[in-house]
């Protein structure tokens, strides 16, 4: 009877264990996610910070070259010209 005893005192002590590691885990998992979720939200903020300085840029350019800067005239004609398409295009849908 001794031995079926110890096997499961044993039995338990090591189930104990488990459940022991089960939780640490979890919370760690916690703390991980957490984390990631913090890492996300920084990677949108700096996407959006270089999306932001990103258009400044263009629109520095463009009024560079509206200025007589000759390294992007045709980029700004280009978008001047589409610029003029798309209000064409919305005056014609404001007509219709």
């Amino acid at each position: 009877m001794g031995n079926i005893e110890d096997i499961v005192d044993s039995l338990e002590r090591k189930i104990n264990k488990v459940l022991h590691k089960l939780e640490v885990l979890k919370r760690a998992n916690l703390k991980l996610n957490e984390e990631l979720e913090i890492s996300r939200q920084e990677i949108l903020n700096q996407k959006k910070h270089i999306a932001d300085w990103e258009e400044k840029y263009d629109v520095l350019k463009m009024a560079n070259s509206i200025l007589g800067s000759d390294d992007n005239k045709k980029e700004t004609k280009l978008k001047i010209n589409a610029l003029i398409r798309d209000i064409d295009h919305c005056i014609t849908q404001l007509s219709d």
